[in-house]
């Protein structure tokens, strides 16, 4: 069994997607990052980062329990447990691996600082944030886009735990529009998102997500301040 510390954000829907497409036994544990619950002690005694996904897998190698953070890192540990996802030729591999490194290390902190400024920043003075981080965003998409115009999908001509990573941030179009971008403009990542959608798994973790409850759900300025590290706030 695995405990799946886990919420709603686009980086534990990766760890969701692969757990469903795996069809492996998990336990949701709800980790509520909007009223401080990743500061417990006890969660950060498995992440001393403080971040969710985290899991905790009690039959991991050699039958000993082992815990994962990071999303990248849970994902190519679920790859490599279930044997599936993951090429086995290695330069296959490393081209899943390459563009998981590039979700974690680019994708997901440009789209993440993005949001931050249009949605929850200050309306005034973060006008050189929003410009920069729309051009970038916007780099961003059309890589993709022509990423996805030569391969069928992120990692190459097979389903991948890449495909997984870059999904939830780049393949919804109502989370882009929030971010001011129509994907109408990217058509290969609209037929590829398209075609991860109709997955049964994918299908699963939409209708699931909306059932999870948070402090998100009605946020006072005080939750938004936790969340975001703003006026010294980081814990209930």
């Amino acid at each position: 069994m695995i405990d799946f510390y886990t919420l709603t954000s686009p980086n534990v829907r990766k760890i969701f997607l692969m757990l469903e497409e795996c069809e492996l036994p998990y336990k949701n544990i709800f980790v509520d990052v909007w009223k401080g619950d990743n500061f417990d002690p006890d969660f950060l005694k498995l992440n001393p980062n403080a971040k969710i996904p985290v899991i905790v897998d009690h039959d991991g190698p050699g039958g000993k329990p082992i815990t994962v953070f990071e999303s990248g890192a849970i994902l190519m540990y679920l790859a490599e447990k279930a044997g599936k996802f993951m090429p086995l030729d290695p330069t296959a591999k490393y081209q899943v691996i390459q563009w998981i490194f590039v979700q974690v290390g680019t994708v997901g902190p440009m789209l993440g600082q993005l949001g931050y400024f249009k949605m929850h920043g200050p309306k005034e003075g973060s006008e050189h944030a929003v410009a920069r981080y729309t051009t970038e965003v916007d780099r961003i998409y059309k890589m993709i886009d022509k990423r996805l115009g030569e391969s069928r999908f992120i990692g190459g001509d097979d389903y991948s735990v890449a495909d997984m990573a870059f999904y939830p941030w780049c393949g919804e179009r109502i989370s882009a529009g929030k971010i001011g971008f129509d994907l109408d403009n990217y058509p290969n990542v609209i037929r590829w998102a398209a075609e991860i959608a109709e997955r049964p798994a994918s299908k699963r973790v939409a209708a699931f997500m909306p059932t999870i409850q948070s402090v998100r759900d009605n946020p006072t300025p005080e939750d938004f301040d936790r969340l975001w590290r703003r006026n010294g706030q980081t814990a209930a």
